[in-house]
């Protein structure tokens, strides 16, 4: 069938680059990421991964990480897991 219908959206730059870069890695121009994509939509009749409003325990969980008061650093993976 002929590629004919097109796609356009807006993003912000830094999404756009980073998925660019996972995209590459994996052999994927951003072109078959979307038919891939949507072909997935197509056959599943629906988003191919589950979508869920967050329960009011994981917003709170969600902002508090991205606030990083409670937020721990380790220099090592050794001594994350001596922290246990």
């Amino acid at each position: 069938m002929t590629k004919t219908a097109m796609v356009r959206a807006r993003l912000e730059p830094v999404l756009k680059k980073d998925a660019e870069q996972v995209l590459a890695e994996v052999g994927l121009s951003p072109a078959e990421a979307i038919r891939l994509f949507y072909r997935q939509i197509s056959l599943h009749k629906g988003l191919p991964f589950e979508v869920r409003v967050p329960n009011a325990a994981t917003r709170a969980a969600v902002n508090e990480a991205r606030s990083g008061k409670k937020l721990k650093s380790f220099k090592t993976a050794s001594r994350r897991i001596k922290s246990f």
